[in-house]
């Protein structure tokens, strides 16, 4: 379900279309399309042509960026990544990338001199130009990722290696038997059978290349970076080059699949020696009932909290080496706990929550220079803002508009910063953010997807506020078709958001895109309901074990507001769209919507919570939000309250065509929830369809796949909203 942990730069959106894994991809070269589109409105072809920009980073002296994009290829249904350089102000852009190899994770070594990048799992470098390629690591194992330290001597090489924590290894003399014998929780995550787990190794630099390094975690049966969406980011250099900072949740089986408790380690190069920054060196997990919510258990209580006991991850040292922050949630068991910035004073070992009178999320973060403030962005009123934090955790807001950052870094150019920044209309583009004055200037330096921009007609954007059942203002966002007409009437959407806690902010997905429904007819209602960060703690939290309690309130007061405000809304042609949680909202809404809806579309969404407590992989999710198990004689109301509200107990009540959703490898939310769904309407007599993917995931990744969703979703609204 929700995934607060998930970098702001990796798209934290459950809803969000995501990257094709290289290793998925075929040597293609595919490169930036000069698509000319048949007429001025967004197309799932349209869509699927733009390139897409993730990781980039400038210079050592600030003077150039190197930067990475994704392109797709619906003919040949696979993916190419490349490198690009330009200059920092966005001139002389340059295609590093020549070949069909994908070319990725690029880093500045060599004093900025040469470009290191992965390449068919392994590292290699370039001249600036592209020029004078050289493989440095010639790794048996491949290279899954890596960080130079800051001297160039030295370099993290995360790769992977075989695991049998919780799938038994098959004997040898049966090479061929497909069978798993599990023997612990955690054998699937997310997508994939555990049968492997990532280590980082510390490995030398030499004039002759790189070699197969140290494991830093030898014999540790813990995974680092923390699957299923860590990266090298939950790594780091201190700058001596002497130390490294990492993330790591040191449990398996059971502890694993309950906790969230991850800790941020210090590994000193010259001793061997590891530190925990989170907690003291003799602490000891309280006993916990696997079955029921930590949130009352003594892991949580007030006194436990001081160690550090919910998601740690993501550190960053400051220039001058006396600290190192990194995000931290504070609850165990939790995942989608307010995510706080945490500074830790190398001299004295305090640490210093400087994020404390910011009531939303820190979803990135960088240093500024001088090692006295930090630059962070976070959700407040539905959209992601930058701003500064001093050391004594005073902030203020630098900037934000209808728009959301994606990123943030520092540009190495005096105190500009480098960011990513992307809106309902546009996907993610670079700027350079100069922080001087009340509101900070902002260039923006590419232009990835301006030529298909350029021909599109996009709806426009408004946001709105209603009163909620119980008299709290609620924001949400109103997307009109392109050339609209305030005399039509339009069949629309209710947009239902994932998570449960994840903000309907100004998000651009390459799958549920808020521009491609309005291209289509459609208008859009996207409200940020009770659950989703951005509008305090308090709002926030009063959705965990209550899903069909206020949010679903919140939900129906928004499609109320828009029918009786807005005059174009067609109040007799509504439907209900949703993913993962906004799945599950749209196979509760289908009992209890009083006939205000004409069809609903459920992709990936809980519908039988009894099944989904012990269906799904990280349990700590189902134990925080459902607060018990189902078979506990001693659970909680809320938990009863839970279960009696799941959607498989009211489909006698269903009367509306629905659209079921569902990949065959979301362990997250098991495909049986949509086959149930699917089969319990067909039963009752109730018009619907089930699309299924068995390559898919809980999201949909390959563009083939993703083409048939789009024109299977538009295909099913139409019919029964465009009568």
């Amino acid at each position: 379900m929700n995934k607060m942990l998930v970098t702001a730069a990796a798209a934290a959106l459950m809803c969000s279309c995501g990257s094709v894994n290289s290793d998925e991809s075929s040597k293609v070269n595919i490169q930036k399309s000069d698509i000319t589109l048949k007429s001025d409105l967004m197309t799932p072809e349209a869509l699927w042509a733009m390139g897409r920009i993730s990781a980039s980073t400038p210079s050592p002296d600030g003077k150039k960026i190197v930067y990475q994009v994704g392109y797709y290829s619906v003919e040949h249904n696979t993916s190419h990544h490349v490198l690009y350089i330009m200059n920092a102000d966005g001139k002389e852009n340059k295609l590093l990338t020549t070949t069909a190899d994908n070319e990725t994770d690029a880093a500045w070594i060599e004093n900025g001199e040469k470009i290191a990048f992965l390449k068919n799992g392994q590292i290699w470098k370039m001249n600036a130009d592209g020029s004078e390629r050289t493989q440095l690591t010639n790794d048996t194992t491949g290279v899954d990722g890596f960080k130079f330290s800051p001297d160039g001597k030295k370099v993290i090489l995360i790769k992977t290696m075989p695991y049998y924590g919780s799938i038994a290894k098959n004997p040898d003399d049966l090479p061929l038997a497909s069978g798993r014998r599990v023997t612990d929780l955690m054998y699937r995550h997310w997508d994939h059978y555990v049968e492997s787990i990532q280590h980082p190794y510390v490995a030398n630099v030499t004039e002759d290349g790189i070699d197969a390094g140290a494991d830093i975690l030898e014999g540790e049966p813990y995974e680092c970076p923390m699957q299923p969406f860590g990266g090298i980011e939950q790594l780091a250099w201190s700058t001596d080059s002497k130390s490294i900072a990492y993330t790591c949740r040191k449990k398996t089986g059971v502890d694993y699949a309950i906790s969230t408790d991850s800790d941020i380690y210090l590994y000193d190069l010259d001793s061997g020696k590891t530190k925990n920054l989170c907690k003291p060196e003799d602490y000891k997990a309280p006993e916990v009932n696997a079955s029921k919510s930590l949130r009352r258990q003594a892991v949580n209580s007030e006194e436990n909290l001081k160690n550090c006991v919910g998601y740690d991850q993501n550190p960053k040292f400051s220039a001058d080496g006396n600290y190192v922050a990194w995000v931290s949630m504070l609850r165990d068991g939790y995942e989608s706990d307010r995510q706080r910035l945490c500074v830790y004073d190398l001299k004295n070992g305090t640490k210093n929550f400087v994020s404390e009178k910011f009531d939303s999320n820190v979803d990135d973060f960088c240093w500024a220079p001088d090692s006295k403030s930090l630059y962070f962005i976070g959700v407040w009123h539905a959209c992601e803002n930058m701003y500064n934090v001093d050391l004594n955790g005073e902030y203020k807001q630098i900037a934000g508009g209808m728009y959301d950052f994606g990123s943030v870094q520092m540009a190495n150019d005096g105190n500009k910063i480098l960011a990513s920044r992307h809106s309902l209309s546009s996907g993610d583009e670079l700027f350079i953010v100069e922080p001087t004055g009340a509101e900070a200037k902002q260039t923006q330096i590419t232009f990835e997807n301006k030529h298909i921009y350029d021909q599109l007609e996009m709806g426009k954007v408004e946001e709105r506020w209603c009163k909620t059942t119980d008299g709290k203002d609620l924001l949400y966002w109103v997307v009109l078709p392109p050339h609209f007409d305030a005399n039509k009437k339009y069949p629309t959407l209710l947009f239902c958001q994932g998570g449960p806690q994840s903000p309907v902010s100004q998000f651009w997905s390459y799958r549920w895109n808020l521009q491609l429904m309005a291209a289509n007819g459609y208008i859009v209602i996207a409200p940020n309901r009770r659950g989703l960060p951005g509008f305090g703690s308090e709002w926030c939290e009063q959705i965990s074990t209550d899903w069909a309690g206020q949010c679903m309130k919140d939900y129906l007061s928004s499609i109320d507001d828009a029918c009786d405000k807005l005059p174009y809304v067609d109040r007799d042609n509504l439907g209900a769209v949703g993913a993962s949680f906004g799945g599950f909202s749209v196979y509760y809404l289908a009992s209890h919507h009083n006939k205000r809806f004409k069809a609903f579309i459920a992709h990936d969404g809980a519908f039988n919570l009894e099944s989904m407590y012990t269906d799904t992989e990280e349990v700590w999710f189902s134990n925080w939000e459902y607060d018990d198990a189902y078979w506990n004689k001693d659970r909680t109301q809320a938990a009863s309250r839970t279960y009696m509200s799941s959607p498989h107990l009211d489909v006698d009540k269903w009367d509306t065509p629905i659209l079921c959703i569902h990949g065959e490898k979301d362990y997250r939310i098991n495909a049986n929830q949509g086959m149930g769904a699917f089969n319990a309407a067909k039963l009752r007599g109730v018009p619907a369809e089930l699309l299924i993917f068995p390559d898919e995931n809980h999201w949909v990744l390959k563009p083939q796949n993703g083409i048939l969703w789009q024109r299977t979703f538009f295909g099913w609204l139409d019919k029964w909203l465009k009568k």
